[in-house]
């Protein structure tokens, strides 16, 4: 694409050459003449007197310091987004339009498969499943009995669903996720073995969730887990049973949420971190990375420190620990000189 197309696609200004053509997207540090970039991280400003892009993306409020005449600017209301709209689009998966059923794909009796799907080799589908319209269920992937996937969604390899779960509409998946298994729940008995208490409940999944590699989000205990629409997980994070989880909240890898924990909206949950279960996380909260959170949070805000706690009052416990030793010596000498 030239790009005075390009900025007409992602409404942008252009400066210098609006005939330049553009073959794809790069990295600012090592883009070529014939690709673009983009600056939205002040820490990046400093590339744009060396990048050897024929083009970049900045903000409207970004100042020009150095006239280049070998690099065109395109000005555009968020360079990030403007960018990430720009890598879809120089990056089509080829695959993405190719449809039918592989000959060693097994089907169970009474499911119901759109027209318009692709289901890769050695693929099992059990019985009474729903599978929408241009959904895509990548090799190696199990999906259990009475499952219901919505439309457009992609399911990569060896992704397990269990039964009866069920999945809306856009849902992305990795590879070697499970959904649907069996909560963590056993009950201790007079003799001190523990019973394994049936877990029957199921997993419901809405629309717009992508969801990393080797997550495990468990079933219900009764009712269902649920994860709600527009949610982001990243890789290796433990959903336990009956855990909600609010729209739009992010979660980062390593992330472990206890059993029948309720996170609001629009919440990010930073990696490593830990809640317990049976606790409610309000609206629009930060927790940072490997904070341990045992009680509620009912105020928004960013929360971190081994237990968590509102962000100021972490920064003034932290700043006040380098002058425990210079309080110990005062202590000392005011001991000292009482004796």
């Amino acid at each position: 694409m030239k790009v005075k197309e390009i900025a007409e696609y992602i409404n942008g200004e252009v400066s210098g050459n609006a005939e330049l053509e553009i073959i794809n997207v790069g990295k600012i540090e090592t883009a070529g003449k014939n690709e673009i970039t983009f600056i939205s991280n002040p820490l990046y400003e400093k590339f744009f007197s060396e990048t050897n892009a024929g083009a970049v993306l900045v903000s409207k409020t970004f100042k020009i310091k150095e006239i280049r005449n070998d690099l065109t600017v395109i000005k555009v209301q968020d360079p990030y987004l403007s960018f990430v709209s720009l890598l879809e689009l120089f990056n089509k998966d080829e695959t993405a339009e190719e449809y039918g059923i592989s000959d060693t794909c097994v089907i169970g009796k009474d499911s119901k498969i759109s027209e318009t799907v692709f289901i890769d080799d050695f693929v099992k589908i059990g019985n009474g499943c729903k599978i929408g319209k241009d959904t895509r269920i990548s090799a190696g992937s199990v999906i259990g009995k009475g499952v219901s996937l919505g439309n457009n969604c992609r399911i990569e390899n060896n992704v397990v669903i269990y039964k009866n779960c069920i999945l809306g509409n856009n849902v992305h998946i990795h590879s070697g996720t499970v959904i649907g298994s069996d909560g963590f729940g056993y009950a201790k008995q007079e003799d001190g073995i523990f019973k394994k208490i049936l877990q029957k409940g199921i997993v419901v999944i809405e629309d717009d969730v992508e969801i990393g590699s080797n997550c495990t989000i468990d079933r219900a205990t009764i009712g269902e887990t649920r994860i709600c629409r527009g949610v982001k997980m990243d890789n290796q994070i433990q959903i336990a049973h009956n855990v909600y989880v609010g729209e739009d909240t992010v979660i980062v890898a390593q992330v472990g949420i206890s059993g029948t924990t309720k996170i609001g909206k629009r919440c990010m949950i930073g990696g490593q971190a830990g809640l317990v279960g049976h606790i409610t996380i309000c609206d629009d909260v930060i927790i940072g990375a490997a904070v341990g959170v045992s009680k509620s949070i009912t105020k928004p805000g960013m929360y971190t420190g081994y237990r968590a706690k509102p962000f100021k009052e972490e920064l003034r416990q932290e700043a006040s620990i380098k002058y425990i030793e210079k309080l110990r010596e005062e202590l000392r000498n005011i001991i000292n000189k009482k004796q």
